[in-house]
């Protein structure tokens, strides 16, 4: 599998992650001040895996959070 990649300092082509990026920025990383570039990494995963995608609701996912809609299509499957 490859991933797609669109222009440089194009958006549009994947607004979902776009709008992801900004969000996280706005809501955490501007928020912060990380010693090293591990304790970043691992403050941002920290963030994604235990409030994203377990208590942000989204309206593309029919507003369930992206944990609980990956175990609906799980059990579907």
């Amino acid at each position: 599998m490859k991933g797609s990649m669109s222009r440089k300092g194009n958006g549009y082509n994947n607004a979902c992650i776009e709008s992801f990026h900004s969000v996280l920025k706005k809501k955490f990383i501007y928020l912060e001040t990380f010693s090293t570039w591990a304790e970043a990494k691992r403050h941002i995963f920290e963030y994604i895996a235990c409030f994203h995608n377990g208590k942000g609701i989204h309206s593309l996912l029919g507003y369930f959070t992206p944990n609980q809609y990956e175990r609906m299509y799980q059990l579907t499957v």
